[in-house]
C-alpha cells in the first residue's frame, strides 16, 4: 500500500507541479514538415562525373530505357507526395504478375530494346545489352530474370554451344521474342552438382533422333524459369548415352509448347508461389521419351554422326564439361551487377530518408536530430555505401573482361565471376536488411521498396550457383595456381597473384590515421592476408593428403581456410578495381571523396573479417585503431552523403516515396486521391 501511495504522489507531482525547476509545462510543438535535403546539404564534387564512373558505360542508352518505361502504363506509374513512381503492383495475384511481366517484355521488344542482343557481335552491342539489363533490374527482378533466362540462358546456349545451323534457325526469332526459351538444367535432386543430373538422352540411329527421358522423380527439371506458362522451347541438359557408354552432360534443344499447347510426351507442373519473383513462371518438366532431331544437339563441343558415332575435338571429359557450362558465366556477370544496383536502391532510399527524418533531441526543448546526424546511424549505412561504390567498380571490371573474353581469359572470367557473384549478392542481402531496419516501420511498406527487395533478391545467393560452392571453386582455382607455380618453380601469373612473387609485406606495429589511409598500406594488408591464407590452405590440404586422404577429401576437410581464402581473394580483387577506377580521375574534389570511400572500404573489411586478428595480421591495438578510424571516416563522409547517393544512377521515379516528401505521401489528401 505504501508503494502504491508513493507512485501516486510521484505521478501527481509530474502532472500538477507548476514549479519550472521540477518539470516543464507541456506545450504544443509545431507540426513536422518535410524539408528537401538539397536545401541544406552541399555537393562538393561533380555528380555527373561520379555517375559516369559508377555506371561505367552506355549512360545515354540507360537514360533512354528509363524514359521508355516511364512512358507506359504497363510500368504502373503512381503519384505519391507530388512525384511519380514506377513499381510493379505486388498486390496482384501470381498469375496476374506473370502476365504483366510478359506484356512488359512484349512492349520492350516492339520498341527495339532487344535488337542485337543475340544477332550482333562485338563489344559495343554486348555492353549495350548489359546496360539495359541493369536498368530493367532496377525496375523489377521478375522482368530482369525472365529476360536473363531467355537471352542469357536459352539464347547464349544456342549462340555459344551451338553452330551455324542453330544460329540461323533460332537466334533471330529468339531475339524478336517469337520463340520464348527457357534453360532446363537444375533438377529436383541436383542443383549445383550439374555432373550428377539424372535426365538421360540416348540416340536412335535408325530414325536419326535423340530420345530424352526423365528416369525418376528426382530427375524432373525444377525451377525452370518460363516453363510453367510461356516458354515454347528449352535447352535441356542431360547425360548423353551412346551405345551404352555415358559421354557426360550435353545440351539439346527441345520444343515444349506449340500454339500454347504442351507438346507430346512433355509434362509440366507449376513450382507455385514463392517469397519473391512471382512474375516469373517457374516450372517443373518431365520428359517421357521425347524425340528430337539429331541436329538439335548443340554441337560446338561434341557431335554424334548419323550412324551414332560420338565425336569431340576435346578429349578431356572435364574440359568438355566446362565448355558446356560456358553459358552460365553471362548469368553470373549480370546477377553480380544487378545485386550492386539493388544495394544502390536500398541505400539511396534509406540515406535520403535519414537526411529528412528526425528523432529525439539532445538538449531540453531542442530540435529533433536528423537520423544521419547520429554517429550510430552513420555507422550503419555509410560503410555499406562505401562497399557499394567499391563493388560498382568491381562489377564494371567483370563486365569488361567478359565482353573482351578470349579462350585464354575464360579461366580468369570463371574465377572472378564466381567470386564477385558470391560477394556482391551477399553484400546486397546484408545491405537491404540494414536499410530496411534503418527506415523503421516505413521500410515494411511495399511501396517503399526496401523491405520487398529483400524477399525478391534473397534467391540470388543460390541462383546460378550456391555462393558457398562458388567460393570453394575460387579457392580450388587459387590452389591449382599455387601448386603449378611451385611445381614448375616459376613466378605466379594470373588471377592477380603476381604479388606472391614479391617480398612478403609487413604491417607496421603502430597504425596511425595517415598510415591507415595510405593506399600502399591498404594494398599490403590485403595481399598479406591472401598470401598467408593461400600458403596455409596449400599446407593444410597437403597435410591431409600425407595422412592418406585423396585430393577431394583433403580439400573438403580444409573448408574453413578455403572460405577465408575465397573472401581474401575477392576483397583484394575488388580493392584493385577501386584503385584502377580512382587512377582515371583527375578532378581533385572527386578524387578526395573517392579516397575517403576507398579507405572506408578497406578498413571496414579489415574490421569485419576476423582473419586479420585470428592469423595475427593485426595486433589488438591496431584492430582498435582500425575501428576508431572507421568512425572518423563516417563523420567525414557524412557531408557527402546526399551527393554520393545522388550519383548512383537511379532516377527518382525508381526510388520510393520515403526518399522524398514522405509527409505529403502519407497525408489524408493522398488517401482521398
Amino acid at each position: 500500500m505504501n508503494r502504491a501511495i508513493q507512485r501516486t504522489q510521484i505521478l501527481t507531482g509530474h502532472l500538477l507541479s507548476s514549479s519550472p525547476s521540477q518539470s516543464s509545462p507541456l506545450s504544443q510543438k509545431p507540426c513536422l514538415n518535410y524539408s528537401p535535403p538539397e536545401l541544406t546539404e552541399n555537393y562538393e564534387f561533380d555528380l555527373g562525373e561520379m555517375r559516369k564512373l559508377l555506371d561505367g558505360h552506355n549512360l545515354e542508352d540507360r537514360d533512354w530505357l528509363f524514359g521508355l518505361m516511364l512512358q507506359s502504363p504497363l510500368f504502373n506509374p503512381r503519384e505519391r507526395g507530388g512525384k511519380v513512381f514506377v513499381l510493379p503492383d505486388y498486390n496482384q495475384s501470381m498469375e496476374q504478375q506473370r502476365e504483366m511481366t510478359l506484356k512488359r517484355i512484349q512492349y520492350l521488344a516492339e520498341r527495339g530494346v532487344f535488337t542485337g542482343w543475340l544477332t550482333s557481335r562485338g563489344i559495343e552491342s554486348e555492353l549495350r545489352m548489359l546496360a539495359f539489363i541493369d536498368v530493367l533490374a532496377i525496375f523489377d527482378h521478375s522482368l530482369f530474370l525472365k529476360l536473363v533466362v531467355h537471352f542469357l540462358g536459352w539464347g547464349s546456349a544456342i549462340k555459344f554451344s551451338g553452330t551455324k545451323i542453330h544460329h540461323d534457325k533460332w537466334l533471330r526469332d529468339t531475339e524478336n521474342y517469337v520463340i520464348k526459351g527457357c534453360f532446363a538444367m537444375s533438377e529436383l535432386g541436383h542443383g549445383s552438382n550439374v555432373r550428377g543430373i539424372e535426365t538421360v538422352t540416348t540416340y536412335d540411329p535408325k530414325r536419326e533422333e535423340f530420345v530424352i527421358s526423365t528416369p525418376c522423380e528426382s530427375g524432373q527439371k525444377y525451377w525452370i524459369g518460363g516453363a510453367a506458362n510461356h516458354a515454347t522451347h528449352t535447352v535441356v541438359f542431360s547425360q548423353l548415352n551412346i551405345n551404352g557408354s555415358n559421354q557426360g552432360v550435353h545440351a539439346f534443344i527441345a520444343q515444349i509448347r506449340d500454339a500454347g499447347n504442351l507438346c507430346p510426351n512433355i509434362r509440366i507442373a507449376d513450382c507455385g508461389h514463392k517469397i519473391g519473383l512471382n512474375g516469373v513462371d517457374n516450372g517443373r518438366i518431365w520428359f517421357d521419351n521425347v524425340r528430337i532431331p539429331r541436329e538439335n544437339l548443340l554441337n560446338s563441343v561434341a557431335d554424334v554422326t548419323p550412324d551414332g558415332k560420338y565425336l569431340s575435338a576435346i578429349k578431356d571429359p572435364d574440359q568438355r564439361f566446362a565448355a558446356f557450362l560456358a553459358p552460365l558465366t553471362s548469368g553470373r556477370v549480370t546477377i553480380a551487377s544487378c545485386a550492386v544496383y539493388q544495394s544502390k536502391i536500398g541505400l539511396a532510399i534509406a540515406i535520403r530518408y535519414s537526411l529528412t527524418r528526425r528523432a529525439f533531441s539532445v538538449t531540453p526543448n531542442g530540435p529533433e536530430v536528423l537520423l544521419l546526424d547520429y554517429p550510430s546511424h552513420q555507422r550503419r549505412l555509410l560503410p555499406l555505401l562505401a562497399k557499394t561504390y567499391a563493388m560498382s567498380f568491381a562489377a564494371n571490371y567483370l563486365k569488361m573482361i567478359y565482353v573482351k573474353r578470349t579462350p585464354e581469359s575464360n579461366k580468369t572470367i570463371h574465377v572472378v565471376s564466381c567470386a564477385f557473384k558470391a560477394v556482391l549478392t551477399w553484400h546486397n542481402t546484408r545491405t537491404l536488411q540494414e536499410c530496411r531496419e534503418a527506415c523503421g516501420g516505413q521500410g515494411l511498406k511495399t511501396e517503399n521498396r526496401v523491405g520487398h527487395l529483400k524477399a525478391e533478391y534473397d534467391v540470388q545467393s543460390t541462383l546460378e550457383g550456391d555462393n558457398n560452392v562458388l567460393m570453394q571453386q575460387v579457392s580450388k582455382a587459387l590452389l591449382a595456381q599455387y601448386i603449378a607455380a611451385r611445381k614448375r618453380n616459376k613466378p605466379f601469373q594470373g588471377l592477380g597473384l603476381e604479388h606472391m612473387n614479391r617480398p612478403c609485406p609487413v604491417i607496421p606495429s603502430q597504425l596511425t590515421s595517415s598510415v591507415l589511409r595510405c593506399s600502399q598500406l591498404q594494398t599490403n594488408a590485403f595481399c598479406l592476408r591472401e598470401r598467408d591464407l593461400l600458403n596455409r590452405f596449400a599446407a593444410e590440404v597437403s597435410q591431409h593428403q600425407t595422412k592418406g586422404e585423396n585430393k577431394e577429401n583433403a580439400f573438403l576437410l580444409s573448408y574453413q581456410l578455403a572460405e577465408d581464402l575465397g573472401r581474401a581473394f575477392s576483397d583484394r580483387s575488388i580493392f584493385q578495381t577501386f584503385i584502377e577506377a580512382e587512377e582515371t580521375v583527375c578532378d581533385l574534389p572527386l578524387k578526395n571523396v573517392l579516397g575517403l570511400l576507398r579507405s572506408m572500404y578497406v578498413l571496414i573489411c579489415m574490421e569485419e573479417d576476423v582473419a586479420f586478428l585470428r592469423y595475427g595480421y593485426l595486433s589488438t591495438n591496431n584492430a582498435a585503431a582500425v575501428r576508431k578510424e572507421v568512425t572518423k571516416l563516417c563523420s567525414e563522409l557524412r557531408p557527402h552523403a546526399l551527393g554520393l547517393v545522388s550519383s548512383l544512377g537511379i532516377p527518382d521515379a525508381f526510388l520510393s516515396p520515403i526518399a522524398f516528401n514522405w509527409v505529403d505521401a502519407n497525408s489524408w489528401s493522398s488517401v482521398k486521391n
